[in-house]
């Protein structure tokens, strides 16, 4: 045992010497640096005076010779109505403020416990920080800063914080040189926009906004406590991870206040005994009609670039309509209420402006989709794409309701768009949705009865080329696809919001709008952005050649796949769309007030929908109801107006038809209950007499009322 004592006993004496030693040299090195310091602080004012008086410290020393570090702003969306959307966030959330915009215990909680002789140094505080010096000289260790505001300032606005002598020297020339150049009430407002508070937030707004979900303005003395105190150490004083520790500095802060006389005892009192009554905000994280905010950045990055819209504090105005929006969504709900439901979207744009007043999708049982199914999907037309050869052969001379063709099954076998395939074996073959045929009909009758085997002939006779061209003037985007033959039956694949914006064209008269998202910008600096405010249109149409696509879809929203869209009062056009498997199901149609697009489908795919709610999903069976109850609320209160009326009307020529193949022509069994024996004829067609409602045209002869097969077939009595 002696020896392990006697071990013991050397360790004890050796490291009591080990401890004496280092409690000297700590002693020699607290009187190094407070020789150090009081010399630095000295020859600092000896230079600083001087330099004060007109000399230079360096070039570097210059106001006009450096730029502020970007700190960058939240950008701020809005609503039509001015309700918030939601924020564009910066990598800071910022959102400056002026004095007069925050509590007034801010600014006088932060100079009581940041630098209380804020009001009467010249940007650096010699008093200040000799006593900051000796409180750490006394603690043996920093207990006390010793830089102003206005040196903060600097460091956080342009020299950055690298701990050099240089950077010292030059931090504290420019604080003198900004204290002399700008008013302490602007010091003091930029200070407190720009210092970090932890947790994203610079600024005291965004502070306000993440502890307590409350304006800058609306802070009460303990609240307004406990933020001055976080600059100092914002990770160590988090009230949301550590509020033992917030607490204990918001006593410091309110005990400064009280020592400076700021506040009276029984305030301090009082907002001794307030608890922290947090409320995390979520302004910065929350986000309203997600899928047209999404668009809006698209939008805002396109013009001003990604960088200026996530850093540069914009406050931005769009056309959405709050209440179109909750109508657009109830009416999806409403119609598709199964959680294995397909998803569905609706467009809903102003024709002659293309200010978008609704952009939403509905996805049951799902909540987490990030691709914008209204802008950025892309699924095929179906019919909805033959009102483009419509209005491509209306404006070749073609009289819709004069023009006949045959209904029957088609193959197409030779020219320039199907010879190359049928000689290769792979013919295209037409039919109809539900294999019904009407034998010789006009294109208008083919157009209420969406017959693909008529409109694949007129698509021919068009020219798929010319369709192609008459769907991009209309402001579709068919990047990446060419014209084939089947385009006229809806094989390309399109967004909801560029049909929506293409079937606006024919309710303008002819006049394209690029369909925006917003009305207005207002910059930092508080100009407006004018370039926001003029609508970009263009006409790509006569008047002639929309009020004839007006009049045909308008019979077929009356009488064809269409049936059941309107409201009764305001006068409609539209046209229905399903693809041959039943993947995606349309219907486009507009009003004078609003051009509506409804797509409905599966966003993972194309997968048929052959059993939603017992039955195949087709244009009339699902979006033409979705339409209906979104119109019939957004269309409330406005006044009925017809289409308009073109200053001359489109001037019908012979129309030159083409030999493409082979039809197979049927007839279609009915059944008479005057007699047991089937007949077969060729299904028969009647006029409906004109009303005031549809008047019909001069010179022409006016629709079939009795309107059979094709999607969604409907029989008016």
């Amino acid at each position: 045992m002696a020896p392990r004592r006697e071990v013991d006993a050397f360790l004890a004496h050796h490291f009591n010497r080990k401890r004496k030693r280092i409690q000297r040299q700590r002693q020699r090195r607290r009187a190094g640096v407070v020789l150090v310091l009081v010399i630095a602080v000295g020859v600092i004012a000896v230079l600083l005076a001087g330099f004060g008086a007109g000399a230079a410290l360096s070039e570097s020393c210059s106001l006009s010779s450096l730029r502020p570090v970007d700190i960058g702003a939240n950008t701020f969306v809005y609503a039509a109505d001015g309700s918030f959307l939601g924020t564009i966030p910066a990598d800071h959330n910022r959102e400056p403020v002026s004095l007069d915009q925050m509590s007034g215990w801010l600014p006088e909680a932060t100079v009581a416990v940041e630098d209380r002789r804020f009001y009467q140094h010249g940007g650096i505080d010699y008093v200040g920080i000799l006593r900051a010096l000796w409180a750490d000289v006394s603690a043996g260790k920093v207990v006390e800063g010793g830089s102003t505001i206005t040196q903060q300032l600097v460091r956080n606005m342009y020299t950055g914080r690298e701990q050099t002598f240089e950077r010292k020297i030059k931090e504290a020339c420019l604080a003198i040189k900004l204290a002399d150049r700008w008013p302490k009430r602007r010091i003091l407002q930029t200070y407190l926009n720009t210092v970090y508070y932890g947790n994203h937030a610079y600024g005291v707004e965004a502070a306000a906004e993440t502890y307590f979900s409350r304006r800058a303005r609306n802070l009460t003395l303990a609240q307004a406590a406990l933020i001055a105190g976080l600059p100092q150490a914002p990770s160590i004083y988090d009230p949301l991870h550590n509020p033992k520790a917030a607490l204990l500095r918001r006593a410091e802060v309110l005990q400064a206040m009280l020592m400076g006389g700021e506040i009276t005892r029984p305030q301090y009192r009082w907002a001794m005994r307030q608890k922290l009554h947090l409320k995390p905000g979520k302004i910065y994280t929350r986000i309203k009609q997600p899928y047209f905010f999404s668009y809006v950045i698209d939008e805002l990055e396109s013009v001003y670039g990604a960088n200026t819209v996530r850093e540069g504090g914009l406050r931005v105005y769009t056309t959405i309509e709050p209440k179109f929006q909750v109508a657009a969504n109830s009416a999806i709900r409403e119609t598709l209420d199964q959680p294995n439901d397909p998803a569905a979207a609706i467009v809903s744009v102003e024709p002659g402006t293309g200010a978008i007043r609704a952009m939403t999708a509905v996805i049951p049982g799902n909540r987490s989709n990030q691709f914008n199914l209204t802008s950025q999907s892309a699924r095929q037309a179906g019919s909805t794409f033959k009102t483009f050869v419509l209005a491509a052969a209306i404006e070749k001379g073609m009289d819709p309701d004069t023009t006949y063709y045959t209904s029957a099954p088609f193959t197409c076998t030779t020219g320039p768009w199907c010879e190359d395939d049928y000689k290769a074996g792979k013919p295209w073959t037409v039919s109809t949705y539900d294999g019904t045929y009407a034998g010789t009909i006009s294109v208008t009758s083919a157009t209420l009865r969406s017959d693909n085997t008529v409109y694949a002939q007129l698509t021919l006779d068009v020219g798929p080329d010319v369709v192609y061209r008459m769907a991009e003037r209309l402001g579709v985007n068919l990047t990446g696809q060419k014209p084939v033959a089947s385009i006229g039956l809806g094989s390309l694949s399109v967004s909801p919001l560029d049909m929506a914006a293409a079937y606006a064209t024919f309710a303008s008269g002819g006049i394209y709008a690029r369909p925006t998202a917003i009305r207005k910008v207002i910059l930092p600096s508080g100009k407006v952005d004018k370039t926001w405010s003029k609508p970009q249109t263009k006409r790509v149409l006569s008047q002639g050649v929309a009020w004839e696509v007006n009049h045909v879809l308008g019979l077929n929203a009356q009488y064809g796949t269409g049936y059941g869209s309107g409201d009764g009062i305001h006068p409609n056009a539209g046209k229905t769309g399903t693809t041959t498997d039943h993947a995606d199901a349309w219907f486009d149609g507009y009003t004078r007030d609003f051009s509506t697009a409804v797509w409905m489908g599966y966003p993972s795919g194309e997968i048929p929908m052959l059993d939603v709610h017992g039955e195949a999903v087709a244009g009339a069976t699902f979006p033409v109801p979705i339409w209906h109850l979104y119109m019939e609320q957004v269309e409330k209160g406005l006044p009925a107006r017809p289409f308009l009326t073109p200053v001359s009307y489109p001037k019908f020529t012979y129309f030159q038809k083409g030999y493409w193949g082979y039809l197979a022509v049927q007839t279609t069994p009915t059944t008479t209950t005057s007699t047991t024996t089937t007949t077969t004829t060729a299904k028969s067609v009647t006029t409906p007499i004109p009303t005031e409602q549809n008047p019909g045209r001069r010179g022409s002869p006016p629709p079939p009322h009795v309107v059979a097969g094709g999607s969604g077939t409907r029989l008016i009595p």
